[in-house]
């Protein structure tokens, strides 16, 4: 992983007016109030016995707790923030913003920071929508509260 290219990207995030509607983008998809970015992504997993699926989730866990540690020297420690409760009160018909809705359903946690400057959020999280899909490293800037 390129951290200095992550960290140029979340600051391009940072940079940048929102959409009036969602959309995808060159780094990901944008919606009102969001960027949601595609930091890194592995390979897919159909041909895997488990093993492998297991050595990818911790790096990338190792990946976002490494950018974590440059985003800490920038902004100070992040909050550590489960998605778990904003699941399953989503499931239950609550209606969240997004990013908070979409990311509940494949980010268990994210690492998250309120970046100086506009009201603005920075998350890190790694997604994996099912076993057979890639990991994802994601970084997510929103103007909208976590849930």
């Amino acid at each position: 992983m390129d951290i200095a290219k992550c960290l140029t990207l979340i600051d391009l995030l940072c940079a940048r007016e929102f959409p009036t509607a969602h959309g995808r983008t060159e780094h990901g998809e944008s919606g009102p109030g969001y960027h949601l970015a595609a930091l890194r992504t592995s390979g897919d997993f159909w041909e895997d016995d488990g093993t492998g699926r297991q050595e990818t989730a911790a790096q990338y866990e190792a990946d976002r707790d490494g950018l974590t540690e440059r985003l800490t020297s920038r902004w100070g420690p992040p909050q550590r923030f489960s998605l778990r409760s904003a699941l399953a009160r989503a499931m239950e018909g609550e209606a969240l913003g997004e990013p908070w809705a979409e990311l509940s359903e494949h980010v268990p946690d994210v690492h998250l920071w309120r970046a100086p400057g506009p009201d603005r959020w920075v998350a890190l999280g790694v997604s994996h929508k099912a076993e057979e899909l890639p990991f994802q490293l994601l970084g997510i800037v929103t103007e909208t509260d976590p849930p």
